[in-house]
């Protein structure tokens, strides 16, 4: 005998269920936005550092609207390296262009540059150590 399972406004066998998001969510702007913060590295909170909101905004953002907020756009586009347009999917579902390098690199190289040579050698040793391991992993 087969089971019968009864689904009544969220709540499965006593138990309430979290709603599911839809595919329009997955390829709106929270789910763009939150593909391009995790492609550039990025936690929330270190992207809401670098565009001066807080933490909860990002995730709201990424999450629960459907309106992207015009004036916190540009600062969003500038600390992912990525076009309004892309952020924006105006360019007819393609994917945007790899990026060259990340902001984020860019600013921790430069960084380095800055310390004294005992630890950017240091520094560059490690970088190196996780390059090799990395090709190792690629040829095996």
């Amino acid at each position: 005998m087969s089971k019968t399972m009864v689904y009544t406004a969220g709540i499965k066998n006593g138990e309430f269920l979290m709603p599911k998001k839809s595919n329009e969510d997955l390829h709106g702007f929270g789910g763009r936005l939150a593909a391009f913060r995790k492609a550039a590295g990025y936690t929330q909170q270190e992207l809401a550092n670098e565009t001066g909101v807080s933490r909860r905004m990002i995730a709201y953002y990424e999450g629960e609207t459907k309106h992207p907020p015009t004036t916190l756009l540009p600062k969003l586009a500038e600390a992912l390296n990525i076009s309004t347009d892309a952020l924006l999917n105006m360019n007819g579902g393609r994917k945007a262009k790899p990026q060259q390098m990340s902001n984020r690199l860019q600013r921790k190289l430069q960084q380095i540059e800055k310390l004294e040579p005992k630890e950017k050698r240091q520094a560059m040793q490690l970088l190196d150590m996780f390059i090799e391991r990395e090709q190792l992993k690629r040829k095996a």
